[in-house]
């Protein structure tokens, strides 16, 4: 059997695209203070696994852009015979550089970053491109200008957006229809802890428009990394990383070790539970990883995403 046998993939709304059921995301561990031979090592075996789609952002690092450079360099020496295999994101939105245009929503902001990311990776075209976030303070159709030029100049197949609200989704997909053009995908913070996206998925789900969740384990909370408090060395007990050593409360912790005991029952690592969990609305989860073993791990969701009614009812119970 090949790696496309072993791979589950799912339809992106009702587009010719099909996503793995689990990505990697390059926010972390592919920056300049990353070993490359470990870098090299996670996308070069998560590709042997079926893994075809790479999320990646101008901003991701640190420093922002170095992300896109590792890849890049992966990529010419590695795979640049498998290209057409291969789906390939960026984003524009996010504090990139210096200036009045170095982030949000503007026309030259979104197209002077999809030009220098393309430049950074060596690549022709992104597959996808997204908008990172919504402008408050620039009219949606010049946003919806910049993706309508990524795509009608080829520098993008498809385009996407990030963080926005129901409403906010509802509207640029409409807008986007009055052009004539396609809203691939919305990406979205996605997990048992925070199910805040799940009326974006009802919108999306309306259109017939795929979703890709990112922090589908909340930042590593929902693995069996905190289940006897915050270790040494996890994100919780660093310094400027978004879980922070507060949001590891004691009645979440044992919600943790909840969850775990079930998903045990279920012959399942607490982190392959709640994968399979986020799977039943989203297209495709995104996991971040330091080391092959945590992608390897992870991608064993995939062997059990069904859930009886009773599992189900014992979450919706824990998560209360």
């Amino acid at each position: 059997m090949g790696k496309y046998d072993n791979m589950k993939y799912n339809r992106c709304g009702d587009s010719g695209v099909l996503l793995p059921g689990i990505s990697l995301g390059l926010w972390h561990n592919f920056g300049t203070d990353a070993v490359y031979s470990n870098c090299r090592e996670m996308i070069l075996k998560s590709f042997d696994l079926g893994i075809i789609h790479f999320d990646i952002a101008n901003n991701y690092g640190p420093l922002p852009g170095s992300a896109e450079e590792t890849f890049g360099r992966i990529f010419k020496n590695e795979l640049t015979a498998h290209r057409d295999e291969l789906l390939i994101a960026s984003k524009a939105g996010f504090n990139m550089s210096e200036g009045p245009f170095g982030e949000w929503g503007s026309k030259k902001h979104l197209l002077n970053s999809l030009d220098k990311s393309l430049k950074r990776t060596g690549l022709e075209y992104f597959d996808i491109f997204y908008h990172h976030r919504p402008d408050p303070n620039t009219h949606l159709d010049e946003t919806i200008d910049a993706l309508e030029y990524a795509l009608r100049s080829g520098k993008a197949l498809y385009v996407g957006v990030s963080n926005y609200s129901p409403e906010q989704t509802k509207e640029v997909i409409e807008a986007c229809k009055k052009r004539n053009i396609r809203l691939l995908i919305h990406q979205m913070n996605y997990n048992m802890f925070d199910r805040s996206s799940e009326d974006i998925v009802d919108v999306l789900d309306s259109y017939s428009i795929g979703s890709i969740a990112y922090c589908p384990l909340a930042q590593g909370m929902l693995t069996n990394r905190y289940l006897g408090g915050i270790p040494d060395g996890s994100r919780a007990a660093t310094e400027g990383t978004f879980l922070k050593r507060d949001n590891v409360t004691e009645d979440k912790l044992a919600k943790v070790r909840a969850l775990s005991e079930l998903a045990g029952k279920r012959g399942q690592t607490l982190a392959q539970m709640a994968l399979a969990w986020v799977l039943q609305r989203a297209t495709s989860a995104i996991i971040g990883a330091s080391k092959f073993l945590q992608i390897e791990e992870n991608v064993r969701a995939l062997d059990n995403t069904h859930f009886s009614k009773d599992e189900l009812a014992a979450i919706e119970k824990i998560l209360i």
